[in-house]
């Protein structure tokens, strides 16, 4: 009977898409513990202490004031979102050509995980960033948590998908597929976001904090200790460990309060957080600061009276929030919503 065959075929889908997910998982525990023991060995002295940046540096921190900003908040592997908002930005058009002339778009963090369009979405960023420059604009996308959980080898937010894309050979999916070829595809994964790793050298070319005119951006947010020991040594140590040229990450990077990972300032905030972006908005000589991270309900959020924007709307299909960005003209801040 068609309706019985089927139900059979659907059943052993699901069964193999099962399969996979036990197996991917087992390789995912051994390989999150593997790069916390390789971390914790490699750190295991301490992180050697290095003198504030000075001269040039790889990627500036600071950045002139534009005509117009939009800033959108996490991403999570969700193509189709990600086009979405790059058009209610007005930066991309229905073939996802630059559109934005001088537009300044900056992205907080968090493109990787939950999602299975992970490479599609680093290619676009990378293309929209020489385009943009090309047109007097700029496309400034930030390193999130998720960014440096993958390069920590911490893989649990991956779906099957993201895995295989990483394989030499990519293949459509994992479902069913031999286990070989399931810790083939984990392994690859690890492997591609390492420090020196491919993907990780791509990361390397992105800031964690930068400061567009008198507005600061970053994923989590950043607090009075972190703005004191300097954002822009921050970054440059920052993509020296992304691209292996030291063994561990500035001890402020992945704490609880750094700077991808705080939600000072995205969650049940009040007054004594405020004071804290006060200080630290003062140390950095900014206005305001710009932040992703903590899903908000419907739309974007602000607080602090103002002087803090909380972009992350959840628009991923992992989430099912709105498209939703924050634009800044002058010193006018508006929310753009999707019709």
């Amino acid at each position: 009977m068609p309706g019985t065959e089927s139900g059979g075929t659907e059943s052993g889908t699901e069964s193999g898409r099962e399969g996979s997910r036990i197996v991917v998982m087992r390789a995912v525990r051994f390989g999150v513990l593997v790069g916390v023991v390789c971390l914790a060995t490699a750190c295991a002295g301490g992180a050697v202490e290095r003198p504030a940046v000075r001269g040039a540096l790889d990627v500036s921190t600071r950045f002139p004031a534009p005509r117009r900003l939009v800033a959108i908040g996490d991403l999570h592997g969700d193509l189709e979102a990600t086009r979405r908002v790059l058009r209610l930005a007005g930066a991309i058009d229905e073939r996802d050509g630059w559109m934005g002339g001088d537009l300044v778009l900056v992205q907080t963090g968090d493109q990787l995980d939950r999602g299975d369009d992970e490479p599609e979405i680093l290619d676009l960023f990378e293309r929209l960033a020489k385009d943009a420059t090309a047109a007097g604009g700029a496309v400034h996308a930030l390193n999130g948590n998720h960014e440096f959980l993958n390069v920590k080898g911490d893989v649990r937010y991956a779906t099957l998908d993201g895995f295989a894309d990483f394989l030499e050979k990519p293949v459509p999916g994992l479902a069913g597929a031999p286990p070989e070829t399931v810790i083939a595809a984990v392994l690859a994964r690890i492997n591609a976001f390492k420090p020196g790793g491919p993907q990780a050298l791509r990361l390397a070319t992105r800031n964690v904090v930068a400061v567009v005119g008198n507005t600061v951006f970053v994923h989590g947010g950043v607090l009075p200790k972190v703005a004191e020991y300097g954002i822009e040594r921050l970054n440059q140590e920052s993509r020296e460990w992304l691209r292996a040229e030291r063994s561990c990450p500035p001890d402020l990077l992945l704490g609880p309060d750094g700077p991808v990972w705080s939600r000072h300032y995205s969650k049940d905030t009040d007054e004594a957080d405020c004071r804290l972006l006060a200080e630290a908005l003062e140390k950095l000589g900014a206005s305001r600061m710009v932040v992703g991270h903590t899903v908000q309900k419907d739309q974007v959020t602000s607080g602090c009276a103002e002087r803090v924007w909380r972009i992350d709307v959840g628009l991923s299909r992992h989430y099912g929030g709105p498209s939703s960005a924050l634009e800044i003209v002058g010193d006018q801040v508006r929310i753009l919503r999707a019709p």
